[in-house]
């Protein structure tokens, strides 16, 4: 059987943090109460001059950096996103120019709400299974909206993270894809409308009947085609939404702060969309053993979630640190950098 594994990985956060104190303030609410709330301290956010292109553009150069490979090497690229620059022009396109990968390769944008990326994951991961291909790219990357006064405010962030996959015999093979799937349906529980500037949601609704039913089942799928526990992984990653989603899931299914440590990033930079679960990963795969188990569940409003089970076939480094500087900004600055 052909596997594919992650052969480099990249990621961006842009610099500029808004607190979630500073956004209650605003709105003459009780920062600690949404701050418990929602379990985020801080999120991302998007100068002037980023969007979903520029932030891809920057994670996908660090993958290629750490896979070692040239960018003509890579013959598939696709990018999920809420947040596309455009909409009749595609982002991948634009990715793949900037890159300079040949021409002759398969690129297309994704959309599926916050599980984009991994779908793209899943589509570059068949193509080199069925050696249609032999490197190809798979980018989320998002600059997440959120109306003024809305609850989405408090986390809808921005990020992006990329996947390059290739044979699972590469020499610099880092994480072996065993199993993925998925579960969808139609559940309304967030949209927005073509000419809409901002998305809506159904409230509560988006946890128990979407949320927690697509990530619940996804992952019980997934473990049971597996025959594997929980206490067989060493590390998870469930889409966070914000903090109390993901927590809760954990806490039913018996899983470890332990398993969740290096996954959990949302409380510092809120939920980057379709990069989320992506950039969980990633930062797993800088900490994780060789032989270590990983278990990454993704979710998209409207709904679906994406399952896989991975193993390290050698052990994680860091990617190389950010020197920036970050920088919080007021309300005011923030709804510049977001209008």
């Amino acid at each position: 059987m052909h596997y594919s594994s992650i052969i480099g990985f990249g990621k961006y956060i842009p610099s500029k943090r808004i607190t979630t104190e500073e956004i209650a303030k605003n709105w003459k609410q009780d920062p600690q109460v949404m701050e418990k709330g929602l379990g985020v301290k801080e999120k991302t956010v998007p100068d002037q001059n980023e969007d979903a292109f520029t932030m891809a553009l920057e994670a996908a150069r660090q993958a290629l950096d750490v896979s070692e490979l040239q960018s003509s090497q890579i013959s598939a690229l696709f990018v999920g996103s809420e947040s596309h620059p455009y909409a009749v022009k595609p982002t991948s396109g634009m990715v793949a120019a900037a890159l300079n990968i040949h021409p002759f390769s398969h690129c297309a944008d994704l959309e599926f709400a916050c599980k984009a990326g991994t779908a793209g994951v899943q589509i570059v991961d068949s193509m080199v299974r069925a050696e249609q291909i032999e490197y190809g790219m798979a980018i989320g990357s998002d600059t997440a909206q959120g109306k003024p006064g809305d609850a989405l405010e408090y986390t809808a962030a921005a990020g992006a993270g990329a996947l390059i996959l290739g044979p699972a015999d590469d020499k610099n093979a880092l994480c072996r894809i065993e199993k993925t799937l998925s579960f969808t349906t139609d559940t309304p529980d967030f949209w927005r409308a073509d000419g809409e500037k901002y998305p809506e949601h159904a409230g509560r609704f988006t946890g128990e009947p979407a949320y927690f039913r697509h990530i619940e089942e996804a992952l019980k799928g997934i473990l049971e085609i597996t025959k594997l526990k929980v206490s067989d992984l060493d590390h998870v990653i469930l889409h966070m939404p914000n903090a109390k989603f993901p927590s809760k899931v954990a806490k039913k299914f018996g899983i470890s702060r332990e398993q969740m440590e290096h996954g959990f990033i949302v409380p510092e930079i809120g939920n980057t969309y379709s990069a989320c679960s992506l950039l969980g990963l990633i930062n797993v795969l800088q900490h994780a053993k060789k032989g270590e188990k990983i278990m990454l569940v993704s979710y998209g409003s409207g709904a679906g979630s994406d399952a896989f089970l991975l193993e390290m076939l050698k052990s994680g480094s860091p990617l190389p640190p950010d020197t920036r500087e970050v920088e919080h900004v007021s309300y005011s600055e923030y709804l510049q950098c977001t209008s």
